[in-house]
Order: C-alpha cells, then structure tokens, then sequence
C-alpha cells in the first residue's frame, strides 16, 4: 500500500531513532569506556596495553558494519520486527555479560562480538521500517533518525564519567543495558503494512515462501563499475577514520592529564556531525548524479587533515577546532551514502549495495585503532599513530575521483545501445521494404526508382 506519511509511523520514527542514538551513541562513546577499561585491566608490566584494550571498540564498531550483509537478507526473509527485536536480545545479553567479566580478553566475545552483532540487527531494520512508513516524507524523517546518533553522542560522554566515576565501569555497563532494553522493545513498534488481501491469508495461516536466491543475495551490484570503484575508495578511506574516536580521550589524559574535561572533544564531534548531516544533505539535493561523490572526496580529505593536525596542538583550543571540524565532514561523508547508492546501483539494488558497502567497512574500521593502540605502546606517544591514520582517508578520496568520469562513460554506453537496436531494427524494416517491392514491381520500374 501506498505508505501512510504519519500516524503510527511518527511512534516507528521516534523508535529508529533511539535505536540510531543507542547504537551509535555507546559506539562513539568508547573513548571514555577505553580510558576506564586500561585502569581497570591494566598494569604497569603489560607493554602491549593499548594495542590489547583497542581491539574491544574497534572489533566492536567492525562487527555492526561486517553483518550487514547477512542482516539486509534476514531483514527480507522475516521481517524488521522479528529481526529487531532478536537483535537487541542478543545485544542486552552481549553487554550485560560484559559487566561480569575480569579480564580483558572475554570482552572481545562479550562486547566486541556479541553486543555488537545485536546493534548490526537490531539497526538495519530501523532504517528499512521507515520507507513502509513514509515516502514524500522520506528526507525529513531520515535526517530526524540519523540525528539521533549525534543527540546520544554529545549527552553520553558525560553520563558515562558520572557513572564510572561513582559506581565504577561493571555498573555503568549494566546501566547502559536499560538502553538495550528499551531498544527490545521499540523494536516491536516495527509493524508490517500488509500490501494485499493474500499476503494477509498467508500471514494468518503460518505460511512462508523464500524469495528466488539471485533475489536473496544479490550480487548484480558488482557489475556496475562505478559502484565496484566506490567499495573499494570507501573502505581504504577508513583504516583511519575510527582512530580519534578510540583514541582521542587517551592522547588527551597522556598530553594534558586531568586538567581538561577530555568528554567536550565528543561533545564537539557530535554536535558538528549533526549539523553537518543537515547542512550537506540539503545541499547534495543541488548537485546532479554522481558527481555527489565530490561531497564525499571533500570530506575524506578534511577528515585526513584534521587527523594529522591533532598531535599538532599543544592547547586544548586547539583540539576543539579540529573536533568541530572533522565532526562537520563527519557527518557530510555520512549522510550522503544513501544518496550517492541510488546514483550508482538504481533503487531496485539500493539495499543490499549498502549493505555489502558496510560489509566491507568493517575491515578498515576493525583494524584501524588496534595498529594506533600498538603504535603507542612501542612509541610512548600517539603522534605517528595520528598522522598515519590521516593517510587513507586522503588515498581513499583519490580514488573516488574517478567515479564521476566513470559513470558519465557507463550512462553514455548505455544510452548508444538503444540508439543502435533502433537503427539496425529500421534498416531490418527498409531491406524489407526493398524485398517486397521488388515482387511487385517490374525490374526496370525499380531501376528507375532507385
């Protein structure tokens, strides 16, 4: 059915968006999770610290993105409720299991596994839901969704170190699980819109049919050049891209000790993603086709800058114009995703385009920070750390360069294709004409007409 533009779907945006927020807001939140985790866990003697505590957050940001895949077919299997719902079971049972742990090393399964791949279900459907929802409203409500990450981001720093500085890290875990919880059940405001009275008689009845395999995983997206040039540019833009998220709050505590709230860099980094999200996404609506990407170029390439530029400031001032502005290109590299899959793959083959997308961004996003972390355990310092993480996003913006030029040739190819069926079909049509003529009219009368 035509999708309804309100009513209970105001309830379903307003239940994807803390799902985006609690997601997203305890993810980029690890920095101040990472600090409390090397006090807890850590000790003098052990010289690979940082690299060890790194791999809890970045393993954790990977495995959201590396189940997208499997979760974009979930999704249309059984539904975004079902999906939903199981999805956050999994990541209360995830974090509340984290609270009980004494070491470091089952946090790798409890958080960074576990916990993680129930955000992974527990958010795609989120986005899905919307478009059963809305349609003319589809930009608005989107923009009001994904600005929930930036709302849970700036407020959550601060919560945490009230928490751990009061009932220390195994309590705020178990905290953050009421999050969880409340996620568990906005997922069950996910209800399906029957599209006709068959589908309805099937849903009664208990009966299922699988979707065709090419439709269940499809793979066509591959086959489009520019697309295949975009998930590669993408994920070599991103070795880089998670460190200062995971990092950032330790290099402060190293540099500048307990004299600065180290929390209002994320407080920065939140606020100027969100506006950055609404400032580009508008301005992505001027500027036509795939030449979108150049958005994203742009932003890899202030993100890289402002990555190197970190070790660069001896003063507090300093780091906070440099949050602001790599949250700003932040949040223009994030909202412009969807926009430029369109461009690229069509509508029909959107979903799972970003989905393999994001499949491919939890490599770079998994190993980033753990090379940062063992960088300054054999350094002492994060300096090189930061300014090698500002390399791929600048080499990953090169590549992305070519998609404009590359798409322009796949439209004009595609363009001269019907053109020639045409004229060969009016050439089959006249060499016909021609035939027929000549068994009608005398040989001389078509001499003569030629």
């Amino acid at each position: 059915p035509d999708p309804p533009e309100g009513g209970w779907g105001w309830v379903v945006m307003l239940a994807a968006m803390w799902c985006n927020g609690a997601v997203f807001g305890i993810q980029n939140s690890c920095g101040v999770l990472f600090v409390s985790m090397l006090q807890l866990f850590g000790g003098d003697e052990d010289k690979q610290l940082a690299f060890k505590t790194a791999w809890v957050s970045s393993l954790s940001m990977g495995i959201v993105f590396f189940c997208s895949p499997i979760v974009s077919i979930f999704t249309d299997l059984f539904g975004c409720q079902k999906v939903a719902v199981i999805g956050a079971a999994i990541g209360f049972a995830g974090l509340l299991s984290s609270s009980f742990v004494s070491t470091i090393e089952p946090l790798y399964f409890t958080y960074g596994v576990l916990f993680a791949c129930g955000c992974s279900f527990a958010y795609q459907p989120s986005l899905v839901i919307l478009g059963h929802y809305f349609k003319k409203r589809l930009g608005l409500v989107n923009g009001i969704v994904t600005a929930g990450s930036s709302l849970f981001t700036v407020s959550l720093p601060f919560l945490l170190r009230v928490l751990i500085d009061s009932v220390g890290l195994y309590n705020t875990l178990r905290v953050l699980c009421i999050f969880i919880f409340i996620l568990f059940l906005a997922g069950f405001t996910y209800k399906p819109l029957v599209s006709n009275a068959k589908d309805k008689e099937g849903g009664k009845k208990g009966k299922f049919r699988f979707r065709p395999e090419k439709k269940i995983c499809n793979f066509s997206v591959f086959k489009v050049l520019s697309y295949r040039i975009w998930a590669l540019g993408i994920p070599a833009a991103l070795f880089g891209y998670f460190v200062p998220y995971v990092h950032l709050m330790k290099h402060v505590r190293d540099r500048f000790g307990d004299s600065v709230p180290e929390e209002v860099l994320l407080l920065c980094l939140g606020i100027t993603s969100g506006v950055g999200r609404l400032i580009f996404g508008r301005v992505a609506d001027y500027i036509p086709g795939a030449k979108k990407v150049y958005l994203q170029v742009a932003s890899f390439f202030f993100i890289g800058l402002m990555s190197m530029m970190i070790p660069l400031c001896h003063v507090f001032g300093g780091l906070i114009a440099v949050c602001l502005f790599m949250g700003l290109f932040d949040g223009c590299f994030i909202c412009i995703m969807a926009p430029i899959a369109f461009e690229l793959v069509g509508a029909q083959d959107v979903s799972q385009a970003i989905g393999f997308l994001l499949g491919f961004m939890s490599i770079p996003m998994t190993f980033g920070p753990p090379i940062a972390g063992w960088l300054r355990d054999h350094l002492g310092t994060y300096d090189v750390a930061f300014y090698l993480a500002g390399v791929p996003p600048l080499i990953g913006g090169a590549i992305l360069c070519f998609i404009p030029w590359v798409h322009e040739r796949q439209k004009l190819k595609e363009r001269a294709k019907p053109i020639d069926g045409e004229t060969t079909e009016k050439m089959l049509e006249n060499e016909s004409t021609m035939v027929s003529d000549t068994t009608e009219k005398p040989v001389k009368e078509m001499e003569s007409g030629f």
